[in-house]
């Protein structure tokens, strides 16, 4: 069964609703909801990021926002906050989110043979939240892996004054039981999308 967006003129004037796969066929402008994820301890600030499952049809395997979606026909950007309990298992008021940024983004590339534009106004939002990263609870289907590092690492790697960081994080085992793991990871190994825009929300996230 597809999904349903909404989709909108260039001024985000709300026009109709259609199922995804024409959304993305004549790249019709529709919303999306990002939230990053930040914890605070002594030795500073760290963001989370989730690791794509490889059998993601875009970008498997690929470093990605800690937890994001398209907002479905009917929604509001504060239903978004839902991807944060279906990926992570945590519940938040969306009152505790932080908004940090509306980003425009036009991709075009081909998908499974078959040609798509993908114009999305993403809603991009900041969470503190002091839970370990083995409490989660992945939607294995989605994520592979949970992982951190120090917001000012993020900085330097996006910046181009650092090669990579030590991730630190979790993954689930064959059995679904989360185990502790690592990675070296590289502006590369992230979602292609504009440098600007990791650089912008790391550095607002650090305000929060």
């Amino acid at each position: 069964m597809s999904e349903w967006f909404d989709y909108y003129d260039e001024q985000m004037n709300l026009l109709g609703t259609a199922p995804r796969e024409r959304v993305h066929h004549e790249g019709l402008w529709h919303q999306t909801f990002h939230c990053w994820v930040v914890q605070r301890r002594e030795a500073g600030a760290y963001v989370w990021f989730q690791q794509r499952q490889l059998g993601k049809d875009t970008h498997p395997g690929r470093l990605d926002i800690t937890a994001a979606g398209h907002l479905s026909a009917g929604e509001t950007i504060s239903d978004g906050v839902r991807e944060l309990e279906e990926e992570l298992g945590i519940r938040a008021e969306f009152s505790a989110l932080v908004k940090l940024a509306e980003h425009r983004e036009e991709v075009e590339g081909e998908l499974g043979g078959t040609p798509f534009i993908d114009r999305e106004l993403s809603h991009v939002f900041g969470y503190v939240c002091d839970r370990p990263l083995s409490s989660l609870q992945l939607q294995i289907e989605e994520v592979a892996g949970m992982y951190e590092a120090s917001l000012d690492e993020m900085i330097a790697l996006f910046e181009g004054e650092q090669m990579s960081v030590t991730a630190l994080g979790v993954a689930p085992d064959r059995r679904g039981m989360l185990q502790p793991r690592s990675l070296e990871v590289r502006a590369a190994d992230f979602v292609p999308r504009e440098t600007a825009y990791y650089t912008r929300i790391f550095r607002s996230l650090k305000e929060l």
